[in-house]
């Protein structure tokens, strides 16, 4: 982001981090607003509400107002973020651990390697490795999840060598509209259709550049046209990373 003035600032989307043709990867942008309210990302649970799709390379208003911080693209809003208050003790509720070696398997699973996938997208896009994140969730045997063994790519860090919170946030994304793919094949559930309306998140721990991470998710309900779910990243021992939960759209014809 480019300071312009007072609590305004100006983001322009890389194309690389590319959600749907054309525009910006919901997590990504998510984690964008989300590290930037917290400073550090990691500080509390944040609620993004994605309002309309993010274009790529495009000069947008970041604005900053008392507890929320807003995307728009001249007159018309695309994105809030806001703090979500918690108790003490409190933390989003994420989908049970899948050991690595379990979640690489299910990847075989990942029903994007039969066409339906994004073909760009940042996250979970079958893109060249090193540019994108290439976290193909697929069903664990026996259970309602969808995994993914997330190797990172040395090439998402930052200036200072460190995986931000935007990609955090990424990894964290796709796996909820895949699993409730998995969870319903019998009914149209097209991941490549449905767009992010909603995504609320914490980072509790650094993700380093060439580890291994499990990606987990869970479908956890439906209602209309919003399908809900549940994601985590988990460390190799179990240690939880990041948790979110995920409101997506299907499109009336769906």
């Amino acid at each position: 982001m480019t300071a312009v003035a007072g609590l305004q600032t100006v983001l322009s989307v890389p194309n690389r981090f590319r959600g749907p043709e054309g525009t910006a990867n919901g997590g990504w942008i998510a984690g964008t607003l989300a590290s930037s309210l917290t400073c550090a990302g990691h500080d509390s649970a944040v609620e993004v509400t994605l309002r309309r799709p993010v274009p790529l390379e495009t000069e947008l208003a970041v604005e900053h107002v008392g507890n929320t911080v807003t995307l728009s693209d001249g007159e018309r809003h695309l994105v809030e973020a806001i703090p979500v208050v918690m108790g003490p003790g409190e933390t989003l509720t994420p989908p049970p651990f899948v050991p690595f070696t379990d979640a690489a398997r299910a990847e075989a699973g990942f029903p994007g390697r039969h066409g339906r996938a994004i073909a760009g997208c940042f996250a979970c896009g079958v893109r060249e490795p090193g540019d994108g994140l290439r976290i193909f969730p697929g069903p664990v045997e026996g259970t309602d999840l969808v995994a993914a063994g997330w190797r990172v790519p040395i090439g998402v860090t930052d200036e200072n060598g460190v995986v931000p919170g935007s990609i955090i946030w990424a990894a964290l994304d796709c796996a909820t509209g895949w699993a409730h793919y998995s969870a319903e094949e019998d009914t149209p559930q097209p991941v490549e259709s449905a767009l992010l309306g909603r995504l609320t998140g914490q980072v509790f721990r650094r993700v380093y550049p060439l580890g291994r991470y499990s990606v987990v998710a869970r479908p956890i309900g439906r209602e209309g046209r919003k399908l809900f779910g549940v994601s985590a990243v988990y460390e190799l021992d179990g240690t939880l990373v990041a948790a979110a939960k995920a409101t997506w759209i299907t499109p009336r014809s769906a």
